[in-house]
């Protein structure tokens, strides 16, 4: 293609038994040459289905990641993906892989550094149940309230941004579970300029397959880990490096 990104884009889906949809996410992003090159990396969770094959097969590196955890699974991938410019998604159909050239092209074209995606606002009809949409509202309202940060949906699991931006220690996540998604944005906005960060809506669909979420256990978790972040870690006495799982 002639107007080519001159970048490296890697695609990074943390798994665990997501045999149904694998194939479909991982083809859902466009793969025609709108970059200099783009891989797909996918951080398992020890699945005992067929991901890891059936991800291999569509030429995707697999990494197995035999620590548990969400936030682990994207500390790792975040670590060995060799792209400069990395994208997230989850590996279940819910998120618009047709989306990924144009938001690479945001990034690059609007000289940003993040980009989260939010769901809440295109969500499709089903794609979240009465009680995930309450605990997504709760949470990202009380963010809101917590940072006066800006962010529709603390939630999301859909974000482009330059690996460099790591280069900074407090941007790094620390988490090694659910609530890396919700910390990852409290940094990027608190310590990435703020015209260098933004936040898109995008479509967000019904899931293919079945969830290995526990709702009210990671619900209270990460509701739990905002108040610890905002009296704890931005406070003179933080404890910073230190984690709370």
């Amino acid at each position: 293609m002639s107007d080519s990104l001159p970048v490296h884009v890697t695609v990074v889906i943390p798994t665990r038994n997501e045999e149904a949809a694998i194939v479909d996410t991982i083809r859902s992003v466009p793969n025609d040459g709108w970059c200099d090159k783009l891989d797909f990396l996918i951080v398992d969770g020890n699945s005992t289905d067929a991901t890891r094959e059936l991800a291999e097969k569509e030429g995707a590196t697999v990494h197995l990641e035999k620590r548990k955890g969400y936030g682990r699974a994207y500390k790792t991938g975040f670590a060995i993906a060799p792209g400069e410019i990395i994208v997230t998604m989850d590996a279940d159909c819910t998120y618009p892989g047709e989306e990924v050239p144009g938001l690479v092209r945001k990034l690059l074209n609007d000289d940003l550094d993040w980009i989260t995606c939010d769901r809440l606002t295109k969500a499709e009809d089903g794609a979240m149940s009465g009680m995930h949409g309450f605990g997504n509202w709760t949470l990202s309202t009380t963010a809101r309230m917590l940072f006066w940060y800006g962010i529709k949906d603390s939630q999301s699991g859909m974000w482009v941004f330059k690996k460099s931006i790591f280069d900074n220690v407090k941007v790094r996540p620390m988490h090694d579970g659910m609530p890396l998604s919700q910390e990852f944005k409290i940094r990027a906005r608190r310590y990435l300029p703020s015209n260098k960060t933004l936040e898109i809506s995008v479509p967000y669909r019904v899931r293919v397959g079945d969830a290995e979420i526990n709702t009210w256990g990671d619900g209270l978790l990460n509701l739990r880990r905002l108040f610890w972040l905002r009296f704890g870690l931005f406070s003179k006495s933080s404890p910073w490096g230190k984690e709370e799982n």
